[in-house]
């Protein structure tokens, strides 16, 4: 099965709305990013790293829906000190 669908079917398994979105403040400015934004980014990746997103998203499940939203705003974080950093000029 291909990693996004399974994804996907791991959030449709668990009643987790893709939907569901995250706040962060960078800078004074807000950016807002849904959890399918932020797995859409991760399926952009290799196999590898997408393997690797499966199961540390399957893992923050075992800890319930708390879990669930820290391991999106984490991941949204590194999205976001990724494209802060390919910004950044010295």
């Amino acid at each position: 099965m291909q990693v996004t669908k399974a994804v996907e079917e791991l959030l449709r398994k668990h009643s987790i709305n893709p939907d569901s979105s995250i706040d962060f403040d960078v800078n004074g400015e807000l950016k807002v990013m849904t959890f399918e934004q932020i797995t859409q980014s991760y399926m952009q990746a290799s196999t590898e790293s997408q393997l690797l997103f499966y199961a540390a998203l399957e893992k923050s499940l075992l800890s319930g829906t708390s879990g669930v939203e820290t391991f999106f705003e984490g991941m949204g974080k590194l999205l976001l000190m990724a494209q802060l950093s390919d910004n950044f000029e010295v």
